[in-house]
């Protein structure tokens, strides 16, 4: 398929620059056999006892960093920890950044330049572990995605904002967005209805950010990010198949990161490393039964996914109602809950 096949006009002021209060306020649009429209707080009503909720627990850092080279500004977004105080990054002016290079953060924070490809450099801190992480908290923002805008870095709102109920492990450099949606005394509904939950880690790069540049979809490489699937999880999911409950991703990344750890459908297992798994249409589901996510930009690799999800043609209808109903798009905008379109009775 051709990345044009995927694209779409979205207005501009559907695009969300900040949350709805309480989160589970947010609208949450049903993609079934038909369309309906929800509060996401219903979601226990869409569900049902003996479902099973996957959410990705990871914990998004201060990834944005203005310094200085010399006299020139620089900004560099982290994306992947490659350990011991090195991670690659994005950079703006990358071109003028060479090896040998040091970034100035502040007096006591800096980090070298050690290797460069493209738009992306490598970093090697003065810092590592809990000392880097400290740094990042005082020195850092929030890595909002390109389409929110704010003056300068994020703000104080934002860390809040941009960070799931359930966050735990750090690494992430972008939030797994259909987590924003839950809170507490949803939780306690789900709970109450009999939805168990499990979790998995998978650490969200800013290549989830970056646009597709070719025109042949097979041509297009995703990033690679770091991922866990715990035998807990894997048993709990085993479970949940053999008595006929639903496997339901809380999010794109959950979803993407247990499809990686199944070699068959059916089967899965535990897991831990690097994924750079890229759904499109034509794939066939190995675990995952349903879906709750946000509405994904056009021409994105997440909006491929999911019509390779529930249907491209019933995905392409939704996102045109979507809007017509005034629904809010990307990070901070409402949610949606697909049933996979091989499950759909039309």
């Amino acid at each position: 398929m051709k990345v044009d096949d995927f694209d779409f006009d979205l207005p501009r002021d559907s695009i969300a620059q900040r949350p709805v209060s309480p989160r589970d306020a947010s609208k949450l649009l049903r993609i079934d056999a038909d369309l309906s429209d929800h509060i996401f707080k219903d979601l226990p009503d869409l569900l049902r006892e003996g479902d099973l909720l996957v959410i990705n627990n990871t914990r998004v850092i201060p990834a944005r960093l203005k310094g200085k080279r010399g006299e020139a500004n620089v900004e560099v977004t982290l994306h992947k920890h490659e350990g011991d105080g090195t991670w690659i990054a994005f950079a703006k002016g990358a071109k003028k950044l060479k090896p040998g290079q040091v970034i100035t953060f502040d007096d006591d924070f800096s980090a070298d330049v050690v290797d460069k490809d493209g738009g992306e450099v490598t970093l090697k801190f003065n810092c590592a572990g809990a000392a880097l992480m400290e740094a990042l908290e005082a020195h850092g923002g929030m890595p909002l995605p390109p389409y929110i805008k704010r003056e300068g870095l994020a703000d104080e709102r934002d860390k809040s904002d941009y960070q799931t109920i359930f966050a735990k492990e750090e690494g992430a450099v972008a939030a797994p967005t259909a987590g924003l949606h839950f809170t507490p005394d949803l939780f306690e509904k789900l709970e109450a209805k009999g939805v168990q939950k499990a979790y998995v880690t998978l650490h969200v790069g800013a290549g989830t950010f970056l646009p597709v540049k070719v025109d042949d979809v097979k041509d297009h490489k995703m990033h690679a990010e770091f991922g866990v699937v715990p035998q807990e999880t894997v048993d709990l999911i085993n479970e949940t198949r053999a008595k006929g409950g639903r496997v339901i991703a809380v999010g794109t990344t959950s979803l993407r990161l247990l499809e990686s750890a199944a070699p068959e459908v059916g089967k899965l297992a535990a897991f831990e490393g690097d994924t750079d798994i890229f759904i499109t249409p034509g794939y066939e589901f190995k675990i995952v039964d349903m879906l709750t996510t946000n509405f994904h930009l056009p021409r994105s690799t997440l909006f491929m996914l999911v019509s390779a999800f529930a249907g491209f043609e019933r995905m392409k209808k939704a996102y045109s109602y979507a809007i017509e109903k005034g629904y809010r798009f990307y990070s901070y905008g409402d949610g949606s809950l697909l049933s996979r379109h091989d499950q759909i009775g039309d």
